[in-house]
This record gives C-alpha cells, sequence and structure tokens, in this order.
C-alpha cells in the first residue's frame, strides 16, 4: 500500500454518526491526517450547502480541501468556495426520466442553492430534509422547473418499488443517465458518466496525486465507484454488503464507533 496522499470520505453513515455529528475522534483524526500531507475530500450526495457547516467543523475552510457535492455532479474547494467542476442532466432527459417515474407514481427532488424542490409529498419526502436540514418546497409545475435541466434528480420511495423503477428508467434512457441506490430509499438519477470515483479521480489528476495514493471510505451503493477507484477503497462496517464485497478493507468499526479515525490511524498515520 503506497502511502495515502489523498483522503476522500462520504458524510452520511460514514463520517457522520446516526445523530449525523462528527466525533472529536474522527475530527482531530483528519486534522492530523492534513498535519501530515494528506489532502480531504468530503464526497456526498448533498449539496454544498449541507456540507459545508461539517467542512467548517474540520477546519477545511482555513486550508485546501474539496467537497464532491450530489454525488459527483459539482466539486467545490472548501477553503476558496470556487468551483471547480460542475455538470449536469439536460432538459429532454430530465423531462423523460421525470414523467416516467411520476406516471408511476413517485415523488421526485431536485436541489437549488440550499432548497429542495419535490413534485409531491409522500412518506419518504421527509426523510432528506431531516438528514440535511435544507427547506423543502412543493412545486405544482415541476416540468416546468426542470424545462431548463438539472444537476441531479432523486427519487424518494419505498425500496421494493424503486428497484422496478430503476429497471424501468435504465430500459428508457439507457447510457444518457447514471442509476444507483444512495439509501435503499433514494433512487439517485445522475448525469452519464458522472459519480464519485469519476470526480475523485478529477480531484487526483488536479492535485498530481497517483490513483494508488488515493485511499476512501464509503458504506453505500453510491460509493461504489469511489472505492473502486481508489487505491484502497474502504467500506463500513456498517455498509451495505455489497459496498463490503468489493472494497480492499472493511473497518472494524462502525460509524458510531468512529470507523474513519480507526482506519486513518492504521493506514494513514502510523505509516508516516
Amino acid at each position: 500500500m503506497s502511502a495515502v496522499r489523498l483522503l476522500a470520505l462520504d458524510l452520511d453513515d460514514t463520517l457522520l454518526r446516526s445523530d449525523l455529528t462528527i466525533s472529536h475522534r474522527n475530527r482531530n483524526a483528519i486534522k492530523k491526517a492534513e498535519a501530515a500531507g494528506v489532502t480531504v475530500v468530503l464526497a456526498s450526495g448533498r449539496i454544498s450547502a449541507a456540507m459545508e457547516r461539517y467542512a467548517k467543523f474540520l477546519g477545511m475552510h482555513r486550508r485546501p480541501g474539496y467537497l464532491i457535492c450530489l454525488n459527483g455532479v459539482i466539486i467545490q474547494e472548501s477553503h476558496a468556495g470556487s468551483i471547480i467542476y460542475e455538470t449536469g442532466i439536460d432538459a429532454e432527459t430530465a423531462l423523460t426520466a421525470f414523467n416516467l417515474a411520476d406516471a408511476e407514481g413517485f415523488a421526485v427532488q431536485i436541489y437549488e442553492n440550499d432548497i429542495m424542490y419535490v413534485s409531491r409529498q409522500n412518506e419518504f419526502t421527509g426523510y432528506d430534509q431531516k438528514l440535511t436540514g435544507l427547506q423543502q418546497i412543493v412545486v405544482e409545475d415541476f416540468q416546468k422547473m426542470i424545462n431548463g435541466g438539472c444537476h441531479k434528480l432523486l427519487v424518494p420511495g419505498d425500496p421494493a418499488l424503486l428497484k422496478p423503477l430503476q429497471s424501468l428508467l435504465r430500459n428508457f434512457l439507457g447510457d444518457d443517465v447514471t442509476l444507483f441506490t444512495s439509501k435503499p430509499y433514494f433512487l439517485e438519477i445522475l448525469p452519464a458518466r458522472t459519480d464519485k470515483g469519476t470526480a475523485l479521480a478529477k480531484v487526483a489528476g488536479f492535485l498530481g496525486i497517483k490513483q494508488e495514493e488515493t485511499l476512501a471510505i464509503g458504506d453505500s451503493m453510491n460509493d461504489e465507484a469511489m472505492i473502486r477507484w481508489a487505491g484502497t477503497g474502504v467500506a463500513m462496517l456498517n455498509g451495505d454488503e455489497r459496498i463490503k464485497s468489493i472494497a480492499n478493507l472493511v473497518s472494524e468499526k462502525s460509524n458510531d464507533d468512529d470507523g474513519v479515525a480507526d482506519i486513518i490511524e492504521k493506514y494513514i498515520l502510523k505509516k508516516r
């Protein structure tokens, strides 16, 4: 294993505990890694407005670091706030995806600035609001809102019903989109060839860091590409079994037991 120069961390169920806080042990381990020359990347399905308070708690607004937002749609510098990469779904594809999901009775969400807009409410639409703290607004004419395209679409719903919807969307949209579940009840619709792994590769290239010098930690299917691409991909003990099966390592501790700090201490700090 090469010395790690770039550390990518998922937020929910990885760096964040179940109460959505970062432990002091995790924070201290991250700061020690940075002091040893490691650049830190927070990689999440959240928009930047829902990530920045964690970046500030880690002190990333005072030193170079990166935020991979919306599962790779936007890459932002943590210290300067500058967007160094951005992509989106074109209007035709967004409308097709929405119409298919809407016809099957699903709600659809998009994110702009610090607001989530939803086409209708169901028992799952409030979950993301609780996680992120973002304001939620129901939009009557959702088609009009996405008529110019959007960063991504999210479909909140019953996990058992999202699986056939994912197949339906794949059949109609093919390679025009990237599809995965970030949580069992969140189906994500992203631009083609967009994911955390692609975004992490862009950050590494920007910094001149080799693939084998990267380490990524995650727990869910939206972390798959990042864990596969990184030189060392780590799945959390509490992670999805599919993620554990493709990771190089599985943490011995969960997100509620400082699993991230444990990995940093064993595989980054002890090797310095």
